[in-house]
């Protein structure tokens, strides 16, 4: 596979940045090699709705800013809109749980979360820590505000919930052991 189709494949999945020093051992290269390899993307994504943006020590794959008005227009729809069943499960998770990891929420919820996680933190309601998909997620003042709360046991039935969780996690480790 040449590298610069594996990089685009690698920063499309991610979705975030990328430290370039990780880049280079995925892609088992060198970093001359993975300079050339960004040059090439960047030629080859030029005119397209897509660009390579990156800082001393990660890159990313991000919308090219000549569509930037079209993207801001559907963004705004996007907020229109209520976050559904499945955002209020996921920011129910968050809320509760957080800091969280996507895995543990997909793993919570039984699907992929990824365009849940998304919207709610396009909204503004989430945050992930750590910068990376590896990071974790919690809410934002803005939630706390929005909800009415300013810590996180003012949620409703947060002390019989934690405990409930508590004590589904300990039946669920043992018996998975």
């Amino acid at each position: 596979m040449r590298h610069d189709v594996a990089l685009e494949a690698i920063l499309f999945y991610k979705a975030v940045p990328v430290s370039k020093r990780q880049l280079l051992e995925l892609l088992m290269i060198e970093e001359a090699v993975l300079e050339a390899t960004i040059t090439a993307l960047s030629k080859r994504l030029t005119g397209s709705a897509l660009a390579l943006t990156q800082t001393d020590t990660t890159i990313a794959l991000t919308t090219n800013a000549t569509v930037a008005p079209l993207i801001e227009e559907f963004r705004k729809d996007e907020l229109k809109g209520d976050i559904g069943p499945a955002g209020a499960e996921t920011l129910a998770i968050i809320a509760y749980r957080g800091p969280i990891s996507k895995a543990a929420i997909d793993r919570i919820r039984g699907v992929n979360s990824a365009t849940i996680i998304r919207n709610l933190m396009v909204r503004g309601l989430i945050e992930r820590n750590g910068g990376t998909t590896a990071g974790t997620y919690h809410l934002t003042v803005a939630c706390y505000a929005e909800l009415g709360i300013t810590t996180r046991q003012e949620l409703p039935h947060f002390s019989s919930v934690m405990n409930a969780l508590e004590q589904f996690d300990t039946e669920t480790n043992t018996t998975a052991t």
